[in-house]
C-alpha cells in the first residue's frame, strides 16, 4: 500500500534569493505597487480591479454589465502576458462553455437538477516556458465573476476576483522556477447554482491535468479570509499553516458546513464531489448580514482584508507550486482518504495554525476519556459512599445550571417579539445580545447551580457532623463550603468529558474544544488543589487555578465563538427561505439556546468561584440591570434593527399567476413583497400606503423554489409593465403507453433565459430533458425532495428558450377522475410547476423600491426570483391522445 509522504518534505523555493523578503510581507497593511514589488502582492493593486468591477453595478448571469465584468478581466489577463517573465508561460482563454447539466447528490442540490447555458469563463494558465511536465500537473484557483441580481457584489466575490487578478501578476513572475503549473479560472454561473465550476471541470480541456484546488468564496465582506473546509486534503492544510503568514481557519465552520446548519454551497463541491479533486475553501465571513443585499458594497470592504488573504495565497502557491511531489501526494490522499486521515485544524489568534489527522485525535481523545474516567472511578471509590452522594449532586448542579439558564434566556426570546417592532432586533448591534441573551444566561446559571451548590453544602453539613465533629460550627461551615466549591469546579469537567466521548465517537472535528476546555482546567486543577488523601481536609480554591485553567481554552476559543456568534446573527438576515415558514421567534430561541450553552459550557468554573467570593449578589445585580437595559433599549428602539449598512432582505416581484388558483381563466397579475428576514412588514408597508397593498398569511404564493407564506401584495396596476405574449407555455405533443405511460412536454420559456420547473415524482417515476436533439438529462437518478424534483436553467443572452421534456408516469398511476383533474389548486393533482424569471423592473415595481424604507434591501440566490416572474401550473388532461 502507498504510504503518505510527509508534506514536511515538500520542496521549498530553490534559492533565498527567490523568495519573498521578510520586508515585503511587514504586517496586514495595504500595500502599493511599489512597496509590494513585482513578485509580491499588493493590496492597492488588487482594489483597482475591485473597484472597477463593482462601478458596473450588479452583473449577473444573462445581464450586459457580465459581458463587460468579463471583459476586464479577460484585458487584464491578456495584459499578463505582456508583463510575465521572459521564461515563464502565460495563456489566456476565453472560455465559452456549451450547454450542460448538472446534478449533485448532496446539501442544497438533493432533488434539483441544475442547466446552464451560454456561459462564458476567463481561465488564465501559468507554467515554466521549459518544463513541459508542468502542463500535467496543475493548481487550481477557482473563484466567480458574476454576483446576485441584488448587489455589485464587493465582497462576494469581486474581492477574491481582484485577489486572483493581482496573484496572477505576481505568480508570472515566479513560475520559471515551477515543478507544477497554475490556472486561475474567473468563472461565471456560480450564483446559480455552481454551474461555472461544473461546466469548467466537465469540458475545459485543461480541467484534466488539474491535481489540487483552491477556491475563494465570501459569505460577507473583508476581514479574514479563513480555511473553513479542506479536511480531505491534510498535507495541504498543514502546508498551509506551516507557509502562511497570517493562517486562519477552523474546522468547526466545517462541521457546521457539512451539517447543513449554514445553508450554502461553493464551487470546491463541484470539484470534490465531480472530478474527485482535493482542495482548500477560503472565505470573509466579516459582516454576514450583509451577504447577498445591497451593502455588498466597496466602502464596507476593511482595508487589509486583501493583503491579508493575498499574501496567505503567494506563499502557499510558491512552495505547492515548486514541489516536485504534488501530484504524488494529491493522487496518495485521494486513494487513502478516510475519516482517519482527515486534518483537524484550528488557529491561535490568527497567528499559528494547529494542524494534526483525525487518527492522532482519535488516540488523544481516547485517552484522556480513559484516563478521566479511571481518576473519576478511583476517586469515587477512595470518597466512598459520601463521595458518590456528592458526585451526584454536583452533576445534578450541572443540570440545573442548564435548565435555568436556557429556560431564562428562552425567555427573553419570546419577550422580544411582543415588546419589539423586530423579532430580531440586535442584528444591526450584535453587541445587545450580551444583554438580550448573555446577561439571563449568565444569571440562569448562576441561579441553577447555586441551587445545586445548596443541596450539595445541605447533604454534607450530615457528613461533616460524622466524619469530624469535633470541630467548631464556624470551622465546619468554611469546610463545607471549600468541599461544595471544589465539587462545583470538578463538574465541569463531567459536562466536557460527556461532549468529548460523544465528539469522538461521531469523529466531530470540533471535538478538540472539548478536549482542550477539558484537560487544561483539570492540569491545572491536579496541579493546584489536588489531594491524594480523601481524608485530608479541603481549602478555599485558588485563583491561580482558574487562571492556569482558562488561559489556554480562552486563548483557543475566544475568538472563534466572538465570530460564530456574529455568523449566526448575520444569517438570521435571510433566515426563513420559505417567508413565513417559521415562528418570528424561532430566530432569537436559536440565539438564545447558544449563548445559553456557551456560558454553561465556558463560564462553569468561574461561577463555582462566585458562591463563596461574595460578589454573587454584585454580579445578580449586574445581569438584571443589563438586562432591564437592554430589553428597555430594544422595546424604545433607541437602537434601530436595520440600518443604511445592516438592510432587511426583502423581495419586490411582479408577479403574472396563470394558475388559475384565483377562480379566474385569464392571468392574475399583482406585486408580492415578502421577506427572508423574520418578522413582519409592517413597516415597510407604512410607506406604500398609496400602492394598497395588503398583508397576511391567507395568500400563499408557491414560487416552485419556495413557498411564500407571509407576505404583501397589491394588485393595483398590476396589468402595467409585461405583455401576454412572454406567458411560458406548455405544450402536450404526444401522450402514449407502451411499457409505461409516456408523455412528451414541449417548454416555451418565451423571453426568460432563467427558470425553474418542479415536477410531481409521485406521478412521474422518471424523466429526460432534450434540448434540440441532445438529451441533456438522461433517464435514471432522479431524487426528490417532499415529493418534487425541481429543474433549474440559468444561461446568457443567447440561451434556447424551447425545451423538450420526456415523463415517464409511475406504474401505479391511474387516470385521475374528471373532479381531480379541476383542482388546479391542490398540489397534489400537479404533475408540473413553471416558474419564468425577468430581469426587469416594471413601473409598478419602481415605485414601490423607490418607496421602500432606505434600510430594506433587495435579496438574491439562486432560487429566489427576479423582480418579474411569470407562474404556470400544468395539470394533464388524462384522457389518451
Amino acid at each position: 500500500m502507498p504510504r503518505r509522504p510527509n508534506t514536511t518534505l515538500m520542496a521549498k523555493p530553490s534559492s533565498d534569493d527567490e523568495k519573498p523578503s521578510s520586508s515585503e510581507v511587514e504586517d496586514r497593511r495595504p500595500k502599493s505597487a511599489e512597496k509590494a514589488g513585482k513578485r509580491g502582492f499588493s493590496e492597492v493593486s488588487a482594489m483597482e480591479h475591485v473597484q472597477s468591477l463593482t462601478k458596473l453595478g450588479p452583473h449577473p448571469v444573462g445581464s450586459d454589465a457580465l459581458d463587460l465584468a468579463l471583459q476586464y478581466v479577460f484585458a487584464a489577463s491578456e495584459k499578463m502576458k505582456r508583463t510575465a517573465h521572459w521564461e515563464v508561460d502565460v495563456q489566456v482563454d476565453f472560455f465559452h462553455a456549451k450547454i450542460g447539466a448538472s446534478r449533485l447528490a448532496s446539501g442544497l442540490f438533493k432533488g434539483k437538477t441544475h442547466i446552464y447555458s451560454d456561459l462564458k469563463h476567463v481561465v488564465l494558465r501559468i507554467l515554466p516556458k521549459y518544463l513541459p511536465a508542468a502542463e500535467e500537473n496543475l493548481i487550481l484557483v477557482s473563484s466567480h465573476i458574476d454576483t446576485v441580481f441584488a448587489t455589485e457584489g464587493a465582497g462576494d466575490c469581486s474581492s477574491c476576483v481582484g485577489v486572483m487578478l493581482e496573484l496572477a501578476r505576481g505568480i508570472s513572475q515566479w513560475a520559471h522556477g515551477f515543478k507544477n503549473g497554475v490556472i486561475f479560472l474567473f468563472n461565471t454561473g456560480e450564483e446559480e447554482g455552481l454551474n461555472g465550476a461544473h461546466s469548467f471541470i466537465t469540458q475545459h480541456p485543461w480541467s484534466r491535468a488539474i491535481r489540487f484546488v483552491i477556491d475563494l468564496e465570501a459569505m460577507g465582506i473583508g476581514g479574514k479570509s479563513s480555511l473553513f473546509q479542506g479536511g480531505s486534503a491534510p498535507w495541504a492544510i498543514e502546508t498551509f499553516a506551516k507557509v502562511a503568514k497570517y493562517p486562519s481557519g477552523q474546522i468547526i465552520a466545517q462541521d457546521l458546513f457539512l451539517s447543513g446548519a449554514i445553508k450554502s454551497a461553493t464551487d470546491l463541491q463541484v470539484y470534490q464531489e465531480v472530478a474527485g479533486l482535493p482542495g482548500l475553501d477560503f472565505a470573509y465571513s466579516d459582516a454576514t448580514a450583509v451577504y447577498h443585499t445591497k451593502n455588498d458594497k466597496l466602502k464596507l470592504l476593511k482595508p487589509g482584508s486583501l493583503q491579508h488573504l493575498g499574501e496567505n495565497m503567494l506563499a502557499f502557491l510558491l512552495h505547492t507550486a515548486m514541489s516536485s511531489r504534488l501530484h504524488k501526494v494529491a493522487e496518495v490522499e485521494r486513494e487513502e482518504g478516510t475519516n482517519q486521515t482527515q486534518a483537524i485544524f484550528f488557529d491561535v489568534l490568527g497567528k499559528y495554525m494547529v494542524v494534526y489527522t483525525q487518527q492522532l485525535a482519535s488516540m488523544l481523545h481516547n485517552s484522556v476519556i480513559l484516563q478521566s474516567l479511571l481518576i473519576w472511578i478511583a476517586s469515587l471509590l477512595m470518597g466512598g459512599y459520601p463521595g458518590a452522594i456528592s458526585f451526584g449532586l454536583s452533576c445534578l448542579s450541572i443540570v440545573l445550571m442548564w435548565i435555568f439558564s436556557l429556560s431564562l434566556t428562552i425567555l427573553v426570546a419570546f419577550i422580544i417579539p411582543l415588546i419589539s417592532t423586530s423579532p430580531v432586533p440586535y442584528i444591526a448591534y450584535p453587541w445587545l445580545v450580551v444583554g438580550l441573551f448573555g446577561a439571563p444566561a449568565m444569571l440562569g446559571a448562576l441561579t441553577g447551580q447555586h441551587v445545586g451548590f445548596f443541596f450539595l453544602k445541605k447533604y454534607l453539613h450530615h457528613v461533616y457532623k460524622k466524619r469530624v465533629p469535633s470541630l467548631s460550627h464556624s470551622v465546619q461551615e468554611n469546610l463545607i463550603n471549600w468541599e461544595a466549591e471544589r465539587w462545583l469546579f470538578k463538574s465541569g469537567f463531567i459536562q466536557w468529558l460527556i461532549l468529548l466521548v460523544v465528539g469522538n465517537l461521531f469523529k466531530v472535528g470540533s471535538s478538540f474544544l472539548a478536549l482542550v476546555w477539558l484537560v487544561s482546567p483539570a492540569f491545572a486543577y491536579g496541579l493546584m488543589e489536588a489531594t491524594l488523601s480523601p481524608t485530608r481536609l479541603p481549602k478555599q480554591l485558588k485563583i491561580i487555578t482558574l487562571i492556569l485553567g482558562l488561559a489556554v481554552p480562552v486563548l483557543v476559543s475566544a475568538g472563534m465563538i466572538t465570530r460564530l456568534v456574529g455568523t449566526i446573527i448575520g444569517v438570521l438576515v435571510r433566515f426563513e427561505r420559505s417567508p413565513g415558514s417559521a415562528p418570528d421567534w424561532l430566530g432569537s430561541l436559536i440565539v438564545a439556546i447558544f449563548s445559553a450553552a456557551v456560558v454553561c459550557l465556558m463560564l462553569v468554573y468561574l461561577l463555582s468561584y462566585i458562591h463563596l467570593s461574595g460578589a454573587k449578589g454584585l454580579v445578580i445585580f449586574s445581569m438584571c440591570t443589563l438586562l432591564a437595559l437592554t430589553l428597555t433599549a430594544v422595546s424604545s428602539g433607541i437602537f434601530p434593527t436595520f440600518t443604511e449598512d445592516i438592510s432587511r432582505a426583502v423581495n419586490v416581484v411582479h408577479v403574472v399567476d396563470t394558475t388559475g388558483r384565483y377562480g379566474s381563466q385569464d392571468p392574475a397579475s399583482f406585486v408580492s413583497l415578502f421577506s427572508a428576514t423574520p418578522g413582519k412588514l409592517t413597516k415597510e408597508v407604512e410607506n406604500l400606503k398609496d400602492e394598497e397593498f395588503a398583508c397576511g398569511r391567507n395568500k400563499t404564493l408557491d414560487f416552485v423554489t419556495f413557498t411564500v407564506n407571509y407576505g404583501c401584495w397589491s394588485s393595483k396596476d398590476g396589468n402595467n409593465g409585461w405583455s401576454k405574449l412572454d406567458i411560458p407555455e406548455l405544450h402536450v405533443e404526444s401522450d402514449y403507453m407502451s411499457d409505461v405511460r409516456k408523455t412528451r412536454v414541449l417548454i416555451d420559456t418565451k423571453l426568460a433565459t432563467r427558470w425553474s420547473l418542479a415536477v410531481n415524482g409521485e406521478e412521474i417515476s422518471d424523466f429526460t430533458f432534450e434540448v434540440g436533439s441532445e438529451e441533456l438529462v438522461p433517464s435514471g437518478n432522479k431524487s426528490m425532495v417532499d415529493g418534487w424534483h425541481i429543474i433549474q436553467f440559468a444561461g446568457g443572452k443567447n440561451s434556447p428558450t424551447k425545451f423538450h421534456l420526456n415523463l415517464f408516469w409511475s406504474t401505479n398511476t391511474s387516470h385521475p377522475s374528471q373532479k381531480a383533474y379541476k383542482q388546479a389548486e391542490d398540489a397534489a393533482s400537479l404533475l408540473l410547476k413553471l416558474r419564468t424569471d425577468v430581469n426587469m423592473v416594471t413601473p409598478k415595481v419602481e415605485r414601490v423600491l423607490q418607496k421602500l424604507p432606505h434600510w430594506c434591501s433587495l435579496f438574491g440566490k439562486s432560487t429566489s426570483p427576479y423582480t418579474l416572474a411569470f407562474l404556470m401550473l400544468f395539470l394533464f388532461n388524462f384522457s389518451q391522445t
